[in-house]
């Protein structure tokens, strides 16, 4: 059988940790993207874009979810876990995020006020 996809839009409170999106693999082997609710459905979409970007480079790449997932969980440092040169798939996190760059740019987007949504 083929790569099951599953993306949805939740609650903030219901992704597993403090974050705007997440993948992970789900039941029978779905990949699993989440994506906060940020009240704006273009906001939501560049969120799901990186996810599933980075995700598919990680897996690509051979990195583990489960490693990503730790080391995402236990991060505390400033910004978000990919942009630590120190994370297992920091090159992977930074090519999702110039690609979702782009995609806002087409999406008459502004970076800046993008960058920090509230949840």
């Amino acid at each position: 059988m083929g790569l099951k996809i599953n993306i949805r839009t939740v609650k903030p409170e219901y992704l597993r940790y403090e974050s705007l999106g997440d993948y992970f693999l789900g039941p029978d082997e779905w990949l699993m993207i989440q994506v906060a609710d940020l009240q704006n459905w273009k906001h939501e979409i560049l969120v799901a874009l990186h996810e599933f970007i980075e995700c598919a480079l990680v897996i690509n790449k051979g990195i583990s979810i489960r490693e990503i997932d730790h080391f995402d969980m236990t991060f505390e440092g400033e910004g978000e876990p990919g942009d630590d040169p120190k994370s297992p798939y920091h090159r992977e996190h930074l090519f999702a995020t110039e690609m979702e760059k782009q995609m806002a740019e087409r999406l008459e987007i502004d970076w800046d006020d993008y960058l920090v949504p509230k949840l």
